[in-house]
């Protein structure tokens, strides 16, 4: 959709659709489905869009201005799809912004773009341009009807130009004092010519301009709107700006009041004023504020809520809350009641949102940013993070159905954490592109997932293994989803097919129209599947999948679908696009009921709300309610002052109403007597008159039955006369009658015997001109067949000359009436333009020379075709020629097929030998994956046996350690004993000494025997042997099976490269075959076509003669 014009009366709408070749639809709105009435093209003229469109005040007419190269206007008779004009209003460097209808005048149009200001009247089945300003260097944005003459249009600089009756008369001034006009009208247009040159870099656009009773509103700048009013002087004055609020829930750098205004509309009554923004935000404000709030400043607010401005990126449903979670490229998050169609929490983050996720409660969210992953508490009014996970760039999340898992993409791998504990539980990897979509089963046992890389697996979410995989290359998978019953698998991709997948082979694969399937979505009835597709459209297709393409195609988005989902009881269809919208779709069968489902679903009313919240509030409550009770005491004092003010007032009036009444009473009884005085009066004289009436009622009776006598008798008499003068004229017109039949007669004879005479000569001289015309006819086809294509040719490129010539005229005559217009006063100047004109006039005589100039050159031409029909003679002994060698061709076809024959019977048996090579080296594959686990067993084996070598050294180590303990405790112990027998010829020392030693090496640590026993030495030594042999007797089978394995490899690969260059020269044959096989088919195709110019070449030689003889 392109645009959008509603007729003035409010019934009809008018919505402009592009493509190859662009059409306007016409609904009727007053009609309960908004019925279509009419499609309008423009004919036979190729249009790719309708960029603008208007109706007439009476809504009878529509008016289109297309887009691209054309630039055409053109004028509907919509109800009967009737175009009554076309025009060229510019050239694609200066596209048309706006087209509009004289509010007071059916036939008269407006047009303004870039360079463009123009109106045009409808007279004489044409479009008539009734103005010619210069304006080539301003930008026109935007303009207003706001009289019959009168037209005020915006520009990209931020001015208001005022054009009357087509021509520029002044600009509007923006302060907010009254406009004056100015007497002299030169200084004024001196004014505005300097304006262009002094402008500054830093201007606010006028996108937009309405008109309304009092004046106007146009949009001044980003994110605000100026009212204009009328004043006594003609002029308009600026009354009050009305600004876009910032939005709270922003946390952007570019706020809201910047939204640049893209159109404007006002209420039938002039009660509301709604704008729509460049960012898909619809305002509205009550006019009457604006009148009663004149001091305060206003603001806009939201027509009903606020939408997502880009590409939604993320969708997701909960099961227990009817809530939608949608995230976008504009920064925010936003949930959605899709039973109420309300926006009920919103907010933005300073980074785009990738992906959302809303867990099955409905009160905890995913979303993924560019930096982590963030789990979000849904609150009363606000979303709050309260946990993180450090998955970078997640573009798919999704809660599992029973909420205690959820799954994060992270490029090509998928994570899965815990709910309760928040921790990495699986990492599925085996995607070697990015993956692009995934889906938990109803047990969340299964997740299905599909990736750039035109893989399908599914994994086991209890061990992280792959259960079942379907890749296709060729295709990159961009949908997923279960079916009903969880057994098989929905796939759409770039391969504009929709796959069903079960056990790692695709079942049924449905077709497109040459359209890609983005996006499925599965009913949990298992009676639908729903696909989105790349233009935009929704299709429903029954399911269990047909083999036809067999769908309803539901015309949704002007993008790409992002995503789609099926809320859990099957009541509706919920669709997000690139082009930032979400559609909500009832699910209703042909019979208009809705799917069954077999889970009743209950949707619960909990919302989660943190504790400071919680007391905050209620600490406002206590303080309203001591505020109220507070009221309530002032009120009821101030409601007891009031009743005794009111009480005295009520009894001083009642005295002075009972004095007043009083003196009524007196005044009503003197009326009394009055009235019945005069009603005594008018009594006596209505008898008088009574009695005169009948008096003289009775002579005029008398009168006039004496008149009406004597009128009956005149009438009488009169009767008889009618009588007589009827019988006379009977008679008269009977021997007319008579005498007029006879005369008839006579000429009827006369008349009959020249007709036939004329007949014969007439039947002659017919079947005389028949022939003739004829024998015209034949020689006239062979000579028009030969010349007309070339005499076409030349007349079209002259007549394109001529018809350039004739515009350049048109535009001269245009540009001399403009200046005599503009500068009629100036006597000097008219004579400088006269001159001007004199010039034009000469070169236009030039013109009018080379026109005839150009007519010699067609009569040359002429004279060049005769000189053809010679060389047509010179073809035909050619064509002979050409005969000769088609009958040698015919032979040699016959000798080509027979070798193809031969080579097919060739290549026949050497693809039965390529078969058969191609089944060896799968049983060549076989083998070796049986190698490959024997390999792998033997590695388990190897890897144990060095775990057991590694504990053995352990426990050595050990030993040792404890010997070489040993050892040093031994030197110590030398060491002291040294230094006791230096104390031998002192006792008291020695004995001390020597109980130090002892209490050092005996009552501490009791000191081990010396002497290890030796049968543990012995069982060591036993098992050390045995685990050397068992060592020594692997490592021998490991080189035995190390060196067989390396021979069964040799000889695999030797018989793979004989292979590959048997079937590349199998190959190389096969490709000679094709290319002779091409050849010859060339050759048959040329000898076809040889022998079907054949006939056309004897035909032509037939004709020419004929046309000699």
């Amino acid at each position: 959709m392109r645009a959008l014009a509603i007729s003035a009366n409010r019934r009809y709408l008018a919505v402009s659709e592009s493509g190859e070749k662009a059409s306007i639809t016409v609904f009727d709105l007053q009609h309960a489905q908004g019925r279509k009435r009419k499609v309008l093209t423009a004919g036979d003229t190729p249009v790719e869009e309708f960029v603008c469109m208007a109706f007439s005040p009476d809504s009878k007419y529509l008016i289109g201005q297309t887009g691209g190269s054309d630039c055409m206007l053109i004028f509907w008779l919509w109800e009967k799809q009737k175009v009554l004009a076309k025009v060229k209003t510019s050239n694609p460097n200066n596209p048309v912004t706006q087209v509009s209808f004289n509010p007071y005048n059916n036939m008269q149009l407006c047009v303004s773009g870039t360079g463009v200001f123009k109106l045009f009247r409808y007279s004489e089945g044409a479009l008539k341009q009734s103005n010619y300003p210069k304006v080539e260097s301003i930008n026109f944005l935007c303009h207003t009807w706001m009289t019959a003459e009168r037209v005020i249009a915006g520009t990209d600089t931020g001015r208001l130009l005022v054009f009357e009756s087509g021509d520029l008369r002044r600009e509007i001034n923006m302060a907010t004092k009254p406009e004056q006009g100015h007497s002299d009208r030169q200084v004024e247009m001196k004014k505005i010519k300097d304006a262009e040159v002094d402008e500054g870099p830093r201007v606010s656009r006028i996108t937009a301009i309405l008109s309304y009773s009092k004046g106007f509103a146009c949009s001044m700048g980003p994110g605000s709107v100026c009212l204009f009013e009328k004043t006594e002087e003609d002029g308009y004055r600026k009354s009050r700006e009305i600004r876009i609020p910032p939005d709270p829930n922003s946390n952007e750098l570019t706020p809201a009041e910047c939204q640049e205004i893209d159109t404007m509309c006002i209420s039938p009554a002039e009660e509301m004023l709604a704008i729509s923004t460049d960012r898909g935000q619809l305002y509205s404000i009550s006019l009457t504020l604006t009148e009663m709030n004149k001091e305060e400043k206003l603001h806009f607010e939201f027509l009903s809520q606020s939408f997502h401005s880009m590409s939604i990126t993320g969708m997701s449903v909960c099961i227990r809350k009817p809530l939608v979670a949608t995230c976008s490229l504009d920064h925010s998050v936003r949930i959605w009641n899709y039973e109420t169609k309300v926006l009920e929490l919103y907010k933005e983050f300073q980074e785009e949102a990738f992906s959302v996720a809303l867990h099955p409660t409905g009160l905890f969210m995913l979303v993924g940013f560019s930096d982590k992953l963030r789990l979000m508490n849904l609150l009363i009014d606000d979303i709050r993070t309260f946990k993180e996970f450090t998955v970078r760039g997640c573009r798919e999340c999704a809660f599992s159905h029973g909420g205690h898992m959820f799954a994060a993409v992270n490029g090509n791998v998928i994570h899965i954490y815990s709910v309760t504990y928040f921790e990495n539980i699986l990492n599925l990897k085996g995607h070697n592109g990015k993956v692009r979509a995934i889906e938990w089963s109803l047990d969340d046992s299964r997740l299905v997932s599909c990736g750039m890389d035109g893989a399908v697996y599914e994994w086991n979410t209890q061990t992280g293994k792959r259960v079942s995989e379907c890749v296709l290359k060729s295709c990159s998978y961009t949908g997923v989803a279960f079916s009903s019953d969880c057994r098989t698998i929905l796939a759409v991709g770039t391969d504009l097919t929709l796959k069903e997948i079960q056990d790692c082979q695709i079942l049924r694969e449905v077709p497109a129209d040459d359209v890609a399937h983005t996006a499925v979505a599965v009913s949990h009835s298992g009676r639908v599947v729903f696909t989105g597709t790349s233009s935009g459209t929704i299709r429903a297709i029954k399911y269990p999948l047909p083999i036809q393409k067999e769908w309803i195609m539901y015309q949704a988005h002007c993008g790409p679908v992002s995503k789609m989902a099926i809320t859990f009881d099957d009541h509706f269809l919920l669709t997000a696009s690139e082009d930032g919208c979400l559609s909500m779709w009832k699910i209703m069968d042909k019979e208009g009921r809705g799917l069954r489902s077999s889970k009743q679903i209950i949707h619960t009313e909990e919302i989660l709300i943190t504790k400071s919240d919680l007391e905050e509030k209620t600490q406002n409550m206590l303080e309203l309610k001591m505020r109220l009770e507070e009221l309530q005491m002032e009120n009821e004092y101030q409601l007891r002052l009031k009743d005794m003010n009111y009480n005295e007032k009520l009894k001083e009036l009642s005295d002075e109403f009972t004095q007043q009444i009083e003196a009524l009473k007196i005044t009503q009884q003197v009326m009394k007597t009055e009235t019945e005085k005069q009603a005594h009066e008018h009594q006596l004289k209505s008898a008088d008159v009574t009695l005169k009436h009948s008096k003289d009622v009775k002579d005029l009776e008398s009168s006039y039955s004496q008149k009406l006598i004597v009128e009956h008798e005149r009438y009488q008499d009169l009767q008889h006369q009618y009588q007589k003068m009827q019988e006379d004229y009977e008679k008269q017109l009977k021997d007319a009658a008579e005498s007029k039949s006879q005369a008839v007669e006579e000429l009827t004879q006369r008349y009959e015997a020249r007709l036939q005479e004329k007949t014969q000569l007439l039947a002659q001289c017919q079947e005389e001109a028949k022939q003739q015309i004829n024998e015209f006819k034949e020689i006239i086809k062979q000579v028009e067949e030969d010349e007309a294509r070339k005499i076409h040719d030349l007349q079209m490129k002259y007549e394109k000359k001529l018809h350039t010539e004739k515009e350049t005229n048109t535009t001269m005559k245009g540009e001399t009436g403009i200046m005599t217009q503009k500068f009629y006063s100036l006597q000097r100047q008219i004579n400088e333009r006269c001159t001007d004109i004199n010039q034009l006039k000469q070169e236009r005589q030039k013109l009018l020379g080379l026109i005839r100039s150009l007519e010699s050159d067609i009569e040359n031409l002429k004279r060049q075709i005769s000189g053809h029909e010679k060389t047509n003679q010179d073809k035909d002994r050619t064509i002979s020629g050409l005969k000769r060698k088609n009958q040698e061709l015919e032979k040699l076809k016959f000798v080509l097929e027979f070798q193809l024959n031969e080579l097919k019977k060739l290549t026949e048996p050497q693809q039965d030998n390529i078969n058969g090579k191609k089944e060896r080296i799968h049983q060549l594959e076989e083998e070796m994956v049986q190698m490959d686990k024997s390999n792998t067993q033997l590695k388990l084996v190897v890897s144990d046996l060095k775990l057991k070598l590694r504990t053995r050294d352990k426990e050595m180590s050990k030993e040792m350690q404890k010997v070489k303990d040993m050892e040093t405790h031994l030197q110590r112990l030398r060491s002291d004993l040294h230094n006791c027998a230096g104390f031998i010829q002192e006792p008291k020392k020695l004995k001390d000494s020597v109980q130090m030693i002892y209490a050092q090496y005996v009552k501490t640590d009791v000191v081990e025997s010396s002497s290890v026993d030796e049968e543990i030495q012995r069982t060591f030594r036993r098992q050390r042997e045995h685990l050397d042999r068992t060592i020594a007797s692997l490592k021998t089978r490991l080189a035995k099976s190390a060196e067989e394995h390396e021979k069964v490899y040799v000889k695999l690969m030797k018989e793979n490269v004989t292979l590959i260059t048997e079937i590349n020269e199998l190959r190389k044959e096969l490709r000679l075959a094709r290319t002779q096989a091409k050849e010859y088919k060339a050759q048959l195709a040329a000898f076809k076509k040889s022998n079907k110019s054949r006939p056309n070449s004897e035909e032509g030689a037939k004709k020419q003669p004929a046309h000699e003889n």
